[in-house]
């Protein structure tokens, strides 16, 4: 490859593209210099439109048709996917419900993915960053068997278990092999537990799986579903409970660190405290005026919850008005998370926004401005007092719908870094348990890795559909990632 040829090439191609699709670029380019501007303003003007995903969380689904909630029990499988929705998702076709899930099987990856043995990384002039190694597939470990978008996934605290939730009606829980992947490509009947939120054959209103959590030592799965019910289940695949009093779909669900408690948030506008012990609900805390979206433990007795009402309440059990309001945003509140010591709330926000809020004040502490489009998702470092990395700084990221991830000192409110390796919307992010890198899933079907000492992407890996959500095991040599089309895969992620 000649110097010139580079200009040929943006960056992205550099990260994203092996050197077989490079070369390939260069060729057409050279053979049809027109076609590239030709392109490029047909790329602009579809952007508006293309930079939306097909699929997406169903929380989304939900806020755009809040307004008929009594559609709710009809067909919901013919969603008119040409409104302007940045984060609707299809449903599952009925008829996929109930479907036996006798093909569950691990695969390595089944197309070849250029190898790191290959050609040496490439230079890119205009600044020294090498091009990043995409993940081979001897690293890979695909894990087929869902029948739709699989949303969510979380490693067990104890064990090699991974868990997914998919829009199927079922979540999976997966026995992952120690070790790297090469050595692990399992034949044969994979060790699967399928945990079925239906009886047979069904009719009823969707059951997709929406959101899943591990209490603290990993012997206890809690599942939310569209169908309004959280259900806990043993590491072995036993349904232990179903917890029933949500009126609509449940987005958010999360242990307490002591583990006799689980929260719930819902469509309903409320949340509910769970009593583990006795499978009923403790408490239930209607103070918002819209669908809740998130919630957070701060310690064993408290939460916070956010909405599409815009607002924030931190609650206690016990307690029947919320210990504290957070009112700042304009527009609905996403996600909400606390720091490691319970001190600072983070939110963002489909004003673009993200925000830092301390339980001394009412005013938020810091306004995070920089993103613009809507803030998805927020994640904390695990890093500074209160962490297993208590020495290094405390760091707050952020993933937007403009396709960046954002990286913030939170102690002054500033921008840190900017990443920019995405070309959709990015659903998820995920720190290492060192606090070293950072895993990213869009919608563009890749995944980095990056490294926060050096900004920029160590290893990428590109599947064939958008990611949901991306999370590390407690080791942090492994990456799971779930996709929109319907596979969960396993990256070795050794440094």
């Amino acid at each position: 490859m000649e110097d010139d040829d580079f200009s040929f090439l943006q960056p992205l191609d550099l990260i994203t593209k092996d050197a077989c699709e490079l070369h390939k670029i260069i060729k057409e380019k050279k053979e049809n210099p027109n076609k590239d501007r030709f392109e490029a303003n047909e790329k602009n003007n579809e952007s508006k439109q293309d930079n939306e995903p097909e699929h997406a969380q169903e929380r989304e689904e939900e806020k755009k048709e809040r307004e008929n909630e009594q559609e709710h029990d009809k067909e919901m499988t013919n969603k008119d996917i040409e409104q302007d929705t940045v984060k609707d998702k299809e449903f599952p076709n009925p008829d996929q419900i109930g479907m036996e899930n006798s093909d569950d099987k691990v695969v390595g990856k089944h197309e070849e993915i250029g190898d790191c043995g290959g050609p040496e990384p490439m230079e890119i002039s205009t600044s020294s960053t090498s091009v990043p190694c995409e993940i081979p597939s001897c690293d890979v470990t695909i894990l087929e068997g869902h029948t739709s978008e699989v949303f969510a996934c979380a490693w067990s605290p104890s064990g090699s278990l991974l868990a997914s939730g998919s829009g199927d009606s079922t979540a999976r829980i997966w026995t992952i092999a120690d070790g790297t992947c090469r050595s692990n490509i399992q034949n044969g009947p994979t060790n699967v537990v399928v945990l079925k939120h239906f009886k047979g054959r069904t009719n009823e209103k969707s059951k997709d799986v929406t959101t899943l959590d591990w209490n603290g030592d990993g012997t206890l799965l809690a599942t939310g579903s569209y169908d309004g019910q959280a259900r806990i289940w043993s590491r072995d695949g036993e349904l232990r409970s179903t917890l029933n009093k949500h009126k609509g779909p449940i987005f958010s669900l999360k242990w307490n660190k002591k583990g006799d408690y689980l929260l719930s948030g819902s469509v309903d506008k409320t949340a509910i405290v769970w009593d583990i012990k006795t499978g009923e609900w403790k408490q239930q805390f209607e103070f918002h005026s819209a669908p809740t979206l998130d919630v957070d433990w701060r310690n064993n007795v408290s939460f916070a919850t956010c909405s599409t009402d815009n607002m924030i309440y931190v609650c206690k059990v016990g307690e029947n008005r919320p210990i504290k309001t957070f009112s700042g945003h304009q527009g609905e509140v996403n996600a909400i998370k606390w720091d490691p010591t319970g001190s600072l709330l983070a939110s963002c926000s489909d004003d673009n926004t993200a925000k830092i809020w301390s339980t001394k004040q009412d005013k938020y502490l810091h306004d995070l401005r920089e993103h613009v489009k809507e803030i998805y998702t927020i994640r904390w470092s695990p890093t500074g007092p209160g962490s297993i990395n208590p020495s290094q700084q405390l760091v707050l990221a952020s993933a937007s719908f403009d396709s960046t991830i954002k990286l913030w000192d939170v102690e002054q409110g500033r921008l840190l870094f900017s990443f920019n390796g995405h070309r959709d919307p990015v659903y998820s992010v995920a720190f290492s348990p060192n606090g070293e890198y950072l895993a990213s899933g869009s919608m563009d079907k890749c995944m980095h890795i990056w490294s926060l000492k050096e900004g920029k992407i160590v290893k990428t890996y590109t599947g064939n559909g958008g990611i949901f959500e991306v999370c590390w095991n407690k080791e942090g040599d492994k990456v799971a990632a779930c996709f929109a089309n319907n596979i969960v895969c396993v990256v070795d992620c050794r440094m």
